[in-house]
């Protein structure tokens, strides 16, 4: 074989090769992406349902202005009822902003110490998680402390727990993912073990705590921990992509409006929400807004500094295998070029 030839044959495979990667583009995402900016949020979010989305809430608080709300699609499926911008959505993961106040909180009233450990708190679990007696506090509220996630275990998806204790027992059976303080893996057991903390430090609930601390003072009255605590019909339908079943009432967290995150975001990060000397605490361990996933719920809560704005998007359809969070976080980005463009015109 010619050296021509070899050259014209590795031509036609590179072609080849190239046109059959074709197949693996995300193409959804790119079409999600590349299409025109609607002149208008509402147009956007009516946008979104073309997706495979369900239903999806947006709140906008531009300073200076009364909030705005978008809703498409639905709150219930099955029963046709369309989607409300005063539902009640599991926020999943957002609920750590509020769990990293509440440290802040305790450190600020000596209760807490950043640098204390977890077996300092919690020797129960000395010699049962690896490392407690070295991973300090403030490790966990960065997820700096090499506790696996639970989620992680294998077992998880085929008999889910039901309950903090058992969802503790599936990280306790899996080994440190490293040393203390020498990388970063986001991990929902820290959370929880810092939420059992919580709860010993101040004797009481720590849902009792984050109410009269941050609630309260900001007065945010639709925001709950249980569903034992609202009207179920008023919770917006959850749904997971291949499947009819509804999953507003399985216990994943806490529930709140899309305006009272929305509220509880703008005080994060314009200080209202901290006492003298906690905002400095805060800080230094944790960040000003956050995403949360959970079986049939997607969350993304930010605050936009540059136009003073803060966004909260949640859609109630999830598929972990696919590409639905890549599409909400699209959408939400469109969103808040919609506002910027809106904010410089």
């Amino acid at each position: 074989m010619t050296k021509k030839q070899t050259k014209r044959i590795l031509k036609i495979v590179f072609i080849l090769a190239s046109i059959g990667s074709l197949y693996f583009v995300p193409w959804i995402l790119v079409r999600a992406w590349i299409m025109p900016l609607p002149d208008t949020v509402q147009e956007q979010v009516d946008k979104a349902i073309d997706y495979g989305f369900d239903g999806m809430i947006v709140y906008v608080d531009e300073a200076g202005k009364p909030p705005s709300f978008y809703t498409a699609g639905w709150h219930d499926r099955k029963k046709k009822i369309p989607a409300r911008p005063d539902a009640l959505f599991r926020i999943a993961s957002i609920s750590k902003l509020y769990v990293a106040v509440s440290v802040s909180k305790l450190v600020k009233a000596d209760e807490l110490s950043l640098d204390k450990t977890l077996a300092d708190y919690l020797p129960e679990l000395n010699g049962k998680i690896e490392n407690a007696d070295r991973i300090s506090l403030r490790q966990m509220v960065q997820h700096r402390s090499g506790i696996p996630n639970y989620f992680d275990h294998p077992t998880y998806w085929d008999n889910r727990p039901e309950n903090d204790e058992e969802k503790l027992e599936l990280a306790i059976d899996l080994p440190a993912s490293f040393e203390p303080g020498e990388d970063y893996e986001y991990s929902n057991t820290n959370y929880l073990l810092l939420v059992k903390i919580i709860n010993k430090v101040v004797g009481y609930s720590y849902h009792q705590y984050i109410k009269e601390q941050i609630l309260m003072p900001l007065e945010l009255s639709n925001t709950f921990f249980s569903l034992s605590e609202v009207n179920v019909d008023d919770v917006m339908s959850g749904y997971y992509v291949g499947y009819d079943e509804d999953f507003k009432t399985e216990k994943q967290g806490m529930l709140a409006t899309a305006e009272d995150v929305g509220m509880f975001v703008r005080a994060l990060n314009d200080g209202s929400v901290f006492n003298e000397g906690e905002e400095e605490i805060y800080s230094s361990i944790y960040q000003y807004g956050h995403t949360g996933l959970v079986l049939g719920y997607q969350s993304i809560a930010k605050y936009h500094k540059d136009i003073d704005t803060v966004v909260i998007q949640f859609n109630n359809t999830t598929n972990y295998d696919g590409y639905d969070w890549n599409l909400a976080e699209i959408i939400y980005s469109r969103i808040v070029k919609i506002v910027r463009s809106k904010k410089s015109s």
